[in-house]
């Protein structure tokens, strides 16, 4: 295992975040809907930061395959955000497809607004049209690991820095 980012520099750039995030939401409430399993410790950390008030949620996609390439993505419907100022908090970005499809399907339920905040983006892997408004780094590893990622045998989210396996 080699550390890529270490957690001081995680941290930093986690506070200069949650600045813009702030300063952007100024006067408004932030609804931060994290994605599960990635995003638990990122989403921890960064609204410890914000200076806004800040409503926690989670949300965890659910995937089923149809028999063809096509995948359906399913996630609980019970949250309400109608009117909210929703902050979709992930991990990683990765192909995008996921996070497209729930702010998409937010934006649809009545949220004022839906923006995402990511802490890694891999945009190499990209399959949609999508950028995060607020990203900590780009990243190319194939496989990370650490700071809320798991490994292949889903161990290592506890590591404070982030490290290619």
């Amino acid at each position: 295992m080699r550390v890529l980012i270490p957690a001081e520099q995680i941290q930093k750039r986690v506070r200069e975040m949650a600045r813009q995030i702030s300063d952007d939401y100024q006067g408004k409430t932030v609804h931060a809907l994290g994605i599960l399993e990635n995003g638990f410790i990122f989403l921890a950390d960064l609204v410890r930061e914000l200076e806004v008030p800040v409503i926690c949620q989670f949300i965890k996609p659910r995937y089923r395959a149809d028999g063809s390439d096509r995948q359906e993505i399913f996630f609980s419907h019970e949250l309400d955000i109608r009117d909210q100022h929703v902050l979709l908090v992930e991990g990683l970005v990765h192909s995008g497809v996921t996070n497209e499809f729930l702010m998409n399907d937010l934006r649809a339920r009545g949220a004022a607004s839906v923006k995402l905040a990511t802490l890694l983006d891999r945009q190499t892997a990209r399959r949609v049209k999508l950028q995060p408004d607020y990203f900590g780094f780009l990243v190319d590893s194939a496989f990370l690991m650490g700071y809320g990622l798991g490994s292949a045998e889903q161990t290592n989210r506890n590591l404070p820095y982030l490290a290619v396996g």
